[in-house]
């Protein structure tokens, strides 16, 4: 993502960042956070993300998991970055909504039925 040129990195994009704000994106990079987190987490990405390529979203969702932190991970293999489509978007909504109702919903007393 970064080439090297002393003082300053160059995006592929050729926006130029100082040291500083290189080290400030690896400070708060997810993948270098991994440990912290310990609440459920719902991650969705596209598979053809070019901003977050998939190949790091599964080592973040790996190392959530490896931690023992309930972790859905969903892939859209038709989508980039955000959900464009209305099936996918649709369908993020629902996968949204019945991660939080598990997560929310107070726990059944044994033999309760609904």
């Amino acid at each position: 993502m970064f080439e090297r040129s002393s003082s300053v990195d160059q995006r592929r994009d050729g926006q130029n960042l100082t040291s500083k704000s290189v080290r400030q994106r690896q400070r708060i990079a997810p993948l270098a956070n991994v440990a912290k987190i310990a609440k459920p987490m719902l991650v969705m990405q596209g598979a053809n993300d070019p901003r977050v390529p998939k190949s790091e979203s599964d080592q973040v969702v790996a190392g959530i998991r490896a931690n023992g932190v309930q972790t859905w991970y969903v892939v859209f293999a038709d989508e980039g970055h955000g959900f464009l489509k209305k099936p996918n978007n649709d369908l993020r909504r629902e996968v949204e909504t019945v991660f939080l109702r598990k997560l929310f919903s107070p726990p059944r007393a044994v033999g309760e039925s609904g």
